[in-house]
């Protein structure tokens, strides 16, 4: 009982107040963390919490707000971090109104801040939910709105190029190289490359226009590439001058020339008093050699090349033709890249186009099948020692022309394609069959031996645009890219010192 006496004064007494008076004094090296002192400690901290407030005899502290107001709580982050980067400004994306109609914020948007404090913390805690790309370029200039694009300038890029109507210039009567056939020309290389060459009143511009956009019933003034008329026939004139360019839909390349060793350019040339070049002295001289260079240009940037002539054979034209070939100027393809050590005189480090002999105006005797194998066989020895590719690419044989005879009829077949005469068929039927003919035999064509013009030319374009397009040079070439090509191989013929050394000789 007296423990318990004196125990009950020491609890409640002065002493014990004093100690529970030091507990709560802070930092004394007895103070108890968990004890009740330390709770009311953290009084106010619990009632910014929403907490309810502990129960108790003891008197009530104010309460310390430790949260700053964001203008100083940037400015103590900066002192306690200096080297910190700055906070990221918030951004406020404001929908412009339209004309008439007050429209409302966009979802998501923070609408423009008013005065006073609220609309500050607004801005402050608030972030913008727009897309990225929408606020990607700000303060370089806001970007244009897809809407914006004109739809028929975004069609306009897709169109192909014009059609052409008519031929124009690729080399002027003047031997000039003319740039206006680069606008008809795209970036791509699946096209095929077509020239012909011959003597005058053959009939090259009227086949290469019956090959490329028109039809034998149509009126060859309305041809793309211009016809003798009839007052240049009588004064035995010539109709094409230079080389002409013609381009069509399927993506394929005519050009047509003027007539090599033509008696109306150099008669021409004397008549008018033309001043030659200075590296010629002769006009003769210089008419052969305008011929030469056309044929070994076309030679050099085209696939196929169409040798034309109205009469076999011409002895002369194809001792022209192996000079041409022998002043090509040198094209390397691309075997002779690939290979290493190949020399460029072996056979097929220089590029050699496809050769095709077309006899217009053949007669009813040329169509007979032995006049028709004397005819390959004489071809066949006068290029036996040419490298142009003149046999294996064409054969009348294939397009059931000859009905009765195989590919055994001829031993050695070559690019040779015959042509009739082009003529009305219903006047000609007419008089082949004559006014005292039978009336049902007035009903029927008459015998020509051959078919119509017209389904041969068919078959002859047929074959023609089936042809294999060659590598021309040592890299694969778009459109435009062999316009360029064709200009440079322009500029070495009109330079080349072979021609120049050929000129001296016949002079």
């Amino acid at each position: 009982m007296s423990e318990s006496g004196h125990s009950q004064p020491g609890m409640y007494g002065p002493g014990r107040r004093r100690r529970r008076r030091r507990d709560r004094e802070p930092g004394l090296p007895g103070q108890n963390l968990s004890g009740p002192g330390r709770e009311r400690e953290y009084v106010p901290r619990e009632r910014r919490d929403g907490s309810e407030e502990t129960p108790g005899p003891l008197l009530q502290k104010t309460p310390i707000i430790l949260a700053k107001p964001p203008g100083e709580r940037s400015k103590s982050s900066q002192v306690s971090a200096p080297n910190a980067p700055p906070p990221e400004k918030p951004i406020v994306l404001i929908k412009v109104r339209e004309e008439g109609k007050p429209g409302p914020p966009a979802d998501g948007a923070v609408p423009p801040p008013g005065p006073g404090p609220g609309a500050k913390l607004e801005k402050e805690g608030q972030r913008p939910t727009q897309p990225v790309y929408q606020i990607q370029n700000r303060g370089m200039g806001s970007a244009a709105p897809i809407s914006s694009v004109d739809p028929v300038i975004g069609q306009t890029k897709l169109l192909p190029p014009e059609k052409m109507k008519h031929s124009i210039k690729l080399v002027d009567d003047q031997m000039s190289w003319c740039d206006s056939a680069m606008e008809y020309l795209r970036d791509q290389t699946d096209m095929l490359v077509v020239g012909v060459i011959g003597l005058q009143g053959c009939g090259k511009s009227s086949i290469m226009s019956l090959l490329s956009a028109n039809t034998p019933e149509e009126d060859p003034r309305s041809y793309v590439f211009r016809a003798q008329s009839q007052e240049i026939k009588e004064r035995g004139g010539n109709q094409s001058s230079g080389i002409d360019f013609f381009i069509t839909q399927e993506r394929v390349i005519f050009l047509d020339t003027q007539p090599i060793l033509s008696p109306s350019i150099l008669d021409h040339l004397i008549n008018n008093d033309r001043k030659l070049p200075p590296e010629y002295n002769l006009p003769h001289t210089y008419v052969e050699m305008q011929s030469l260079q056309i044929a070994a240009f076309l030679l050099t940037v085209c696939h196929v090349v169409i040798v034309v002539q109205d009469w076999f054979t011409d002895l002369s034209l194809c001792r022209f033709l192996q000079t041409a070939e022998m002043l090509k100027p040198s094209t390397p393809s691309a075997s002779s890249h690939e290979s290493s050590g190949s020399s460029c005189s072996d056979e097929g480090s220089e590029y050699y186009p496809h050769i095709v002999f077309l006899q217009n105006k053949a007669r009813r005797e040329e169509f007979c099948p032995r006049n028709l194998k004397k005819m390959h066989m004489m071809i066949d020895k006068l290029m036996m020692h040419s490298h142009l590719k003149y046999k294996g690419t064409l054969s009348m044989l294939d397009c059931n022309i000859f009905p009765g005879l195989g590919r055994a009829y001829l031993d050695t077949e070559v690019n040779l394609f015959l042509l009739p005469v082009l003529e009305n068929e219903g006047d000609d039927a007419l008089t082949r069959a004559g006014s005292s003919a039978a009336p049902l035999f007035s009903l029927l064509p008459g015998y020509r031996g051959h078919p119509s013009f017209s389904s041969l030319m068919t078959k002859l374009r047929s074959q023609v645009l089936a042809m294999s397009r060659c590598q021309l040079s040592h890299t694969i070439l778009t459109e435009k890219n062999w316009f360029h090509y064709a200009a440079r191989i322009w500029d070495g013929v009109k330079k080349s010192t072979a021609l120049l050394e050929y000129s001296r000789l016949l002079s």
